[in-house]
């Protein structure tokens, strides 16, 4: 099973997206393969421990190296959603998602964590995983 912490900045938006991640979750019978929760970004590090993965709203993103560096060192991938996909959020694509990076980490554990290509997420317009996008 994997464990994603979805961050935001205070914890209002990834909240809310995380209500409706877990119904669908539930409705896709996803239970056994992902679980889920939110965190604002300020309490994380406090929790980090108890999850997989990091996935921040984009944000976020300007803190997350400074943040990997006093906290996290690497041990997580830490994943800055693209701005549509963060809007969108749909569970099986986010379990996607997740199942990939942590693939990809292990080879090569950076945070943040992007796919490749997709450096500046500002400038991503998916709303799918990444493997599931049309090319």
């Amino acid at each position: 099973m994997i464990r994603i912490m979805i961050c935001c900045g205070g914890g209002f938006s990834s909240s809310a997206m995380a209500v409706k991640v877990k119904k669908e979750i539930k409705e896709k019978g996803l239970e056994d393969k992902v679980f889920m929760d939110f965190c604002p970004f300020t309490l994380s590090k406090d929790h980090v421990d108890e999850y997989d993965i990091m996935m921040c709203c984009p944000h976020l993103k300007y803190q997350i190296p400074d943040y990997n560096a006093k906290y996290i060192k690497n041990r997580i991938p830490i994943y800055i959603f693209p701005p549509k996909m963060y809007g969108t959020m749909i569970a099986e694509e986010l379990y996607q998602d997740a199942v990939d990076i942590l693939e990809a980490f292990k080879k090569n554990p950076q945070n943040p964590f992007y796919f490749p290509g997709e450096e500046n997420i500002l400038k991503v317009h998916r709303i799918c995983a990444y493997r599931n996008q049309k090319k």
